[in-house]
């Protein structure tokens, strides 16, 4: 069985066998969908919560601001 695909390997020529390394060279370096994925999440998560954070910051200077013993 593997004698076959070494003659095989041996009828393609220089060319041809470049370009299938360059391919999977380039198929293992692109980036995938999930990773992609995962860095979006990341953004908008850190997003919301930064978000978040000065949301309930300025809600409580209003209440502050709208204690009604002030008077």
């Amino acid at each position: 069985y593997f004698s076959t695909l070494g003659k095989q390997d041996y009828k393609k020529t220089r060319p041809m066998l470049r370009a299938t390394r360059l391919k999977a060279e380039a198929k293992k370096t692109a980036l995938g969908v999930k990773e992609v994925a995962l860095v979006l999440a990341a953004i908008l998560v850190f997003l919301l919560a930064f978000y978040a954070f000065f949301y309930l910051n300025i809600s409580n200077e209003v209440d502050l601001d709208l204690d009604p013993d002030e008077n």
